[in-house]
């Protein structure tokens, strides 16, 4: 079969690199892809993602089997939706299933509707409302842009002044939804979870994501410093409440509302004292959890995307080795960067999956806040910690940064 991967990032980059292993597939394109996937990919940078038309026409014309979207934006703005009228099948959620990431106060209700664990939350309209909530609201209180922010759109403020100044950067102007929450102490973990209307089957492997820019969680959110898999102190036991308590009641939940989801739910979970509630959920594949439990996952993706579609029993099988990722990104992310800096040193082939870099001649430059993943295998996720470590060193570039501690968590 022909399989078409929409997006340009490092989470497409391995995706593009897991379907491509699969027997079953002849063929992978990517829409618009990176420079990286060449190997594993024919790119067609000459299409943006948001070209819905081009990339129909592409498909009839290629006579693609499959879509798999990456990103969350093609998801939201119904690109799902018009190839499956093309009768082209898609692996993500339609425009109206996608609101459980697009829309943080539509997955709050649906949550408070139907008693899934999260926390408590509050909806304002607007700047002044806003405003007035923080003076007096319980302190740390998250605040969330309703929209979507590319995992930027979130702040913990741990005073009242840092709530004052979380509003006004989230305001750009004087309307606008924004969701406060109470804040959650606990582990975070984020389990993907296969659905089709009410049957869900989540991964029995979850992956720690690290948000915050900087060493032991400091610094301002972003769309993911690094990740790793599996979490060996989140027991199984947590996991199957997860499954439990959240993820067959949102698909039921979805279901039930008219909500038909088909692709991949990402499930943002915290382990507090009451334990799993919800973060936030999203339509599609983390980055950079995809980019480690794709390499951990032995079994065959595209086997398991026609699996859920048939509503066959999934059965994942994993390497023994645990997995680590560490982003490079681009020194002043998530705020204001300079592009166009050289980057080498690696082969994009092996250990690593590019998110942010661009051609320039015979070598890469980046091109995003977020640039490049070193991966890392082993025994135990101190070994693969080790690797990715020496993978990331090996990369030479006068402009970015990383973290030093994805995986400190699961090594005590």
């Amino acid at each position: 079969m022909k399989v078409l991967v929409i997006g340009a990032g490092g989470r497409e980059h391995a995706l593009a690199s897991k379907i491509n292993q699969s027997s079953l597939v002849e063929k992978v394109y990517a829409i618009p892809g990176n420079e990286a996937m060449i190997n594993v990919a024919e790119i067609h940078n000459e299409i943006a993602e948001s070209s819905h038309q081009e990339i129909i026409d592409f498909a009839i014309n290629n006579n693609i089997d499959w879509v798999v979207i990456g990103p969350e934006q093609p998801l939201i703005d119904g690109l799902g939706d018009l190839l499956r009228q093309q009768a082209i099948k898609v692996f993500g959620p339609g425009q109206a299933a996608a609101q459980i990431e697009g829309s943080k106060l539509f997955a709050k209700q649906l949550m408070e509707k139907y008693d899934i664990p999260t926390a408590d939350y509050k909806e304002v309209t607007n700047r002044s409302d806003a405003l007035t909530y923080v003076k007096t609201c319980e302190l740390p209180v998250v605040i969330k842009k309703d929209g979507l922010a590319a995992g930027k759109g979130v702040i913990i403020a741990k005073t009242r002044d840092e709530a004052i100044k979380g509003v006004e950067t989230l305001y750009t102007e004087e309307q606008g939804q924004l969701v406060f929450e109470s804040f959650l102490e606990g582990e975070e973990f984020s389990l993907m979870t296969f659905v089709n209307g009410d049957y869900a089957v989540p991964f029995d492997c979850i992956a720690q994501d690290h948000k915050r820019a900087y060493d032991n969680d400091e610094g301002p959110n972003t769309g993911g410093m690094g990740a790793y898999c599996p979490v060996p102190h989140i027991s199984e036991e947590v996991l199957h409440q997860t499954n439990e308590r959240i993820a067959q009641p949102i698909a039921q939940a979805m279901s039930k509302e008219g909500y038909h989801f088909f692709g991949l739910l990402y499930i943002g979970a915290i382990l507090t004292k009451e334990g799993p509630k919800v973060i936030e959920f999203n339509a599609r594949f983390g980055d950079p959890e995809a980019q480690v439990l794709l390499t951990r996952l032995e079994s065959d993706l595209m086997q398991h995307i026609i699996d859920l579609e048939q509503r066959q029993p999934i059965h994942f099988k994993w390497k023994d080795e645990a997995v680590v990722g560490v982003m490079l990104a681009s020194k002043g992310y998530p705020g204001s960067y300079d592009k166009g800096y050289k980057v080498s040193g690696f082969d994009p082939d092996s250990h690593y999956f590019v998110s942010g870099l661009k051609k320039e001649g015979d070598h890469f430059v980046n091109a995003g806040g977020r640039v490049i993943l070193a991966i890392g295998e082993g025994s135990t996720v101190k070994d693969a910690q080790a690797a990715a470590y020496n993978n990331a060193e090996k990369i030479k570039s006068d402009n970015l940064f990383y973290r030093n501690d994805i995986g400190n968590k699961a090594i005590k």
